[in-house]
């Protein structure tokens, strides 16, 4: 079935007018300088998507997005450990604005909660944090990174398939998705599970990711791999909580940890 969907999907990308020189954009791989890693950019073609409005109970607004790139799995450790941990040669720290840029606070304890490290998305992250390794990672690079909006994150993982609904047929979720009942309740190794139409891993499940909501406020998408199969799909949304850092010691809480959150992380964007 999920052939079937990704072949339909294939064939309404086509459907559009030919792409203008602006919106032609290419996958890419970038490797943060200073470093052995890198990580891989997907095109995501302009179009439109219908999604819930936060401030209106039962309103949907139809939003214009993209084109854009998005990357292709979730942000892994190893790259973000590359900015926590100052991994990165110590004559690139000093170049350019990322020098200025504050890192991460020592963790509470394994920041991986030893579910595994190499390869696995990064978690227990504040949406300061992930904002904070975006703004890194562009001085770092010399290219814009910015966590996804709520409207670019629900279209890029709909693609143009996918209803913002639970998705009925668990054999297909089970294809795409780490969730409770496949997860052992702990993160996966990303890229493991089948990608959606535009080349985009772990959409669905694994870990919640970082969003800018409609409001302008954090908000985490997509469910995670210790949500049920029906709070795992498209339009699944959930929130800041200071449930994520009740039992943080801290006062104020960190900016950077979410004690009690060990099922977020994110992704990141690049429009231009």
């Amino acid at each position: 079935m999920l052939a079937a969907i990704i072949a339909h999907a294939a064939a309404a990308w086509l459907a559009p007018a030919p792409a203008t020189a602006a919106e032609k954009r290419a996958p890419y791989t970038e490797k943060i300088p200073g470093s052995t890693v890198s990580f891989e950019m997907v095109p995501i073609p302009a179009g439109t998507v219908k999604v819930a409005d936060p401030t209106k109970e039962g309103a949907v607004r139809e939003i214009k997005v993209g084109p854009f790139w998005m990357s292709k799995t979730e942000v892994t450790w190893e790259a973000f450990d590359v900015f926590a941990f100052k991994l990165d040669d110590p004559a690139e720290q000093a170049k350019g604005g990322a020098a200025a840029i504050a890192r991460p606070s020592k963790p509470y304890g394994a920041p991986d909660r030893g579910f595994g490290h190499q390869g696995y998305p990064a978690m227990s992250l504040t949406y300061h944090a992930a904002s904070e390794y975006c703004r890194w990672l562009s001085a770092k690079t010399g290219h814009r990174y910015r966590l996804p909006t709520e409207a670019e994150w629900e279209y890029a993982c709909r693609a143009g398939t996918l209803a913002a609904a639970p998705i009925a047929d668990k054999a297909v979720l089970d294809k795409m998705a780490w969730y409770y009942d496949n997860s052992d309740e702990k993160t996966h190794p990303v890229g493991k599970k089948e990608p959606n139409p535009w080349g985009l891993f772990d959409m669905l499940g694994n870990v919640a990711e970082w969003c800018t909501g409609l409001d302008d406020t954090p908000v985490v998408r997509g469910g995670s791999y210790w949500d049920l199969a029906e709070q795992v799909h498209p339009g699944a949304r959930v929130p800041e909580s200071p449930d994520w850092q009740m039992s943080d010691p801290q006062n104020p809480k960190s900016k950077w940890w979410l004690t009690d959150g060990p099922f977020i992380g994110f992704r990141v964007v690049r429009v231009e």
